[in-house]
């Protein structure tokens, strides 16, 4: 079954950079001192020492990330190792509040960075604005994304080429004997001593490296994945053990290490002798560049795995939504939100533990789904095999397993706190769902009407059959048959008692003329008699009486004929019903093996996917949803454009259908076009939603349905989605915003 699919935009360059960029972040300017306070001029060692460690996790993911190039990264890989259950759902939750929060300390560290420039700037607003920033561009797709990281990447690049290079050619720069004080790399005398020391500063510094994750999560956007994936992996992570190690070697030695212990401006501090003034400022520049890279590329992980859980269906269906530029704006948007919150609310380093100690539950898993994968899928395409199986997965484990020894006992403590509140959420929403399917099924029928207004009974029979299919479809629906009562017919009465036993004679030969397709369809339907001065006065009231009707029915206006409603009824009834209004052309109707469903994206036509999915489903018919493009373009317009589509189907219907299909034609001539095609394919039925131009002039449906409706060869339903003010006018917003 088709699901929503983002489009591969992202080079390999723009790849590299969203890894490498992406993990250099406020870690390597804070946490330099802290390493040093821990195990002075061995924290190099740690240094390296993760680097090659974190190698295992960054073969792993490669060959992951390549067997399955989708969004999700390690929760798509648990997915197919042990289903689609609790875990996977832990660990995509986990994997995507970690970035959230990841976002929002990048943010404030932001706005922290700025304030050294700008002692007087609020810190919280500040780091708000950042997040808009980050949000509105991801918002506008993808490459925008890429671009920045690429931007922001090289400036970040650069001041730390010039730390690394001045800081071991100049004389105030790398001195072996400040980087070994003694000759000794050890500080303490007791081997076990230093081994702890080391393992605890990798523990610190581990969460450091994981950056490259992104990369695994958006794995859907990159273009030529196969080969693309592991060599952005392995470069962005090879460049980031060297940067890392070479900056931590200038700095313990340029300054001695017992005066960097505990020092979160270590690498300022180390700048400030070799390359005084200008080398200060660069080096707030490459903090300010490190928060936005780790923002931007957070909030890109965050929402791909927000994307991924809804598409699953284990969190909101509406986060999986698509715009033009197929980016997941709902997703982005909520994740946008969470994170300004975070900040707003003042608990960031509260929150700062899950981001460590989440990233380590969502590695430990994920490799070993990698195992699992290897078993139970032996013979599957491998673009890229990690070497020295299983010996890279163990390494990574067991890795994640020493971390979480040397690591504190608070953030892990938090982080259990926090799956604890996911795995409840999650037997909870299951059992909520379990509970409005029993629900859904004791629902008693008839608290919803679908009205057909009778004003011939010769003349209604294919629009009431219709109306049955379409009650058939909802449970909990009626069909109420609409006489009405007019002031000119209650004037050419003889006698009122009279006139009142005609109508309920009248009352009873139309139900007994139409009752067959309630038997039929086993939907209920009752004839209902109503005074009013026209009939399309009469509906208005009634609906207004009743809120419960969800459909109105009507017959085209046929001049002359006195069987169907005029054109100024029919109009008034469009216009003024506060309820949605389907008008149909009936040209035969004896069988509905065929619909055809022109999608243009408005309101109306996402309300005519609805019906014709109904009528397909109780008809067993094939629906083709059709889009009409004013020129043929190259192969990405057209991949674009029927993803749009395939976005607006799934976003009504909640799934792409079985029994339908997509279709693009290409005609400056829209309505031409799809009669056209309606005349080769032999559609049985049209539904269309009224389009622009409607109500202007002499147009009943707007100019493209008008003509519809006028020359297709088979029967066809033009429809309206009612509309409040308020969505109406919400609607227009989001069109202006272009999302």
């Amino acid at each position: 079954m088709a699901k929503r699919t983002l489009k591969r935009q992202l080079n390999l360059f723009q790849v590299i950079m969203l890894g490498t960029a992406g993990t250099i972040a406020s870690e390597i300017f804070v946490l330099t001192g802290h390493a040093a306070r821990i195990s002075g001029p061995a924290s190099i060692l740690a240094i390296i020492i993760g680097g090659l460690l974190s190698f295992s996790i960054a073969l792993n993911y490669s060959e992951l990330a390549t067997v399955y190039p989708e969004t999700g990264g390690a929760m798509t890989y648990v997915r197919e190792a042990w289903g689609n259950g609790l875990l996977s759902f832990l660990v995509g939750s986990m994997d995507s509040i970690s970035s959230t929060f990841y976002c929002a300390l990048s943010a404030i560290g932001f706005a922290y960075s700025l304030s050294i420039f700008i002692p007087t700037i609020p810190i919280v607003p500040a780091a708000i604005f950042v997040i808009i920033i980050f949000t509105l561009l991801n918002v506008r797709g993808v490459n925008n994304v890429g671009n920045a990281q690429v931007i922001l990447g090289g400036i970040l690049l650069v001041i730390f080429g010039i730390y690394i290079i001045y800081g071991f050619t100049s004389p105030k720069g790398f001195s072996l004997p400040v980087f070994l004080p003694q000759g000794k790399l050890f500080i303490y005398d007791k081997p076990f001593q230093n081994f702890a020391s080391v393992m605890k500063t990798i523990a610190l510094v581990y969460a450091a490296y994981v950056g490259f994750e992104v990369i695994a999560d958006d794995a859907e956007e990159i273009q030529r994945p196969e080969k693309n994936i592991p060599i952005a992996i392995l470069v962005s992570l090879t460049l980031i053990t060297l940067i890392y190690s070479t900056t931590m070697a200038v700095t313990l030695g340029t300054v001695p290490w017992q005066k960097l212990a505990g020092s979160e401006t270590a690498l300022t501090d180390a700048i400030s002798r070799f390359l005084p003034g200008i080398g200060v400022t660069l080096m707030g520049i490459a903090g300010l560049v490190a928060t936005l890279t780790s923002v931007n590329s957070s909030m890109l992980s965050a929402t791909r795995e927000s994307f991924t859980l809804s598409r699953d269906g284990v969190w909101p269906i509406g986060l999986s939504r698509l715009n033009r530029f197929r980016a997941p704006f709902m997703a982005i948007i909520f994740i946008g939100t969470i994170s300004a919150l975070i900040a707003v609310i003042g608990v960031v380093d509260f929150l700062s533990f899950i981001t460590s100690a989440g990233y380590l539950f969502v590695l430990f898993f994920s490799n070993l789904a990698m195992i699992r994968l290897r078993k139970k899928f032996p013979a599957i395409n491998r673009p890229f095999k990690a070497p020295l199986f299983p010996l890279t997965p163990i390494v990574a484990s067991l890795t994640c397993l020493i971390v979480i020894v040397f690591s504190d006992l608070k953030p892990l403590l938090f982080t259990a706190g926090i799956i604890l509140l996911f795995a409840l959420y999650y037997f909870g929403k299951i059992t909520y769902v379990s509970w409005m399917e029993k629900q859904h099924k004791e629902v008693l029928p008839g608290n919803f009407r679908l009205i057909v207004p009778v004003i011939n009974s010769s003349a209604s029979d294919n629009l009431i059959g219709l109306a049955a299919i379409l009650a058939q479809a909802e449970q909990d629906i009626n069909i109420c048959l609409l006489s009405v009562a007019t002031t000119t017919m209650r004037a050419g009465a003889a006698g009122k008692s009279q006139y009142m036993g005609k109508m309920q004679l009248h009352k009873q030969a139309v139900l007994e003329r139409f009752i067959h397709y309630a038997v039929e369809r086993n939907v209920p339907m009752y004839t209902k008699m109503v005074s009013s001065k026209s009939i399309a006065d009469a509906i208005q009231q009634d609906v207004e009486a009743h809120h419960n009707t969800k459909l109105v029915l009507i017959n085209r206006p046929e001049r002359y004929l006195p069987s169907h409603l005029s054109k100024v009824a029919a109009r008034k009834i469009l216009d003024e019903t506060k309820t949605n209004v389907g008008v149909m052309v009936d040209r035969g109707l004896e069988k509905i093996e065929t619909v055809m469903v022109p999608v243009g994206g408005g309101v109306h036509s996402r309300l005519a996917i609805h019906l014709a999915n109904d009528i397909a489903v109780q008809e067993n018919a094939h629906v083709d949803y059709i889009r009409v493009l004013p020129a043929y373009k190259d192969e990405e317009y057209f991949e674009d454009e029927m993803a749009n589509l395939q976005e607006i189907i799934i976003t009504e219907l909640g799934e792409m259908p079985r029994n339908a299909n997509m279709r693009l034609l290409f005609s400056d001539q829209i309505a031409q076009a799809l009669v056209e095609e309606a005349e080769s394919s032999g559609y049985h039925l049209i539904i269309s939603g009224i389009s622009a131009g409607f109500g202007e002039s002499d147009n009943l449906f707007g100019r493209i349905s008008d003509e519809i409706a006028e020359k297709a060869p088979c029967s066809v339903l033009v429809v309206k989605r009612h509309q409040s003010a308020t969505a109406s006018w919400l609607r227009r917003q989001a069109k202006r915003l272009d999302v």
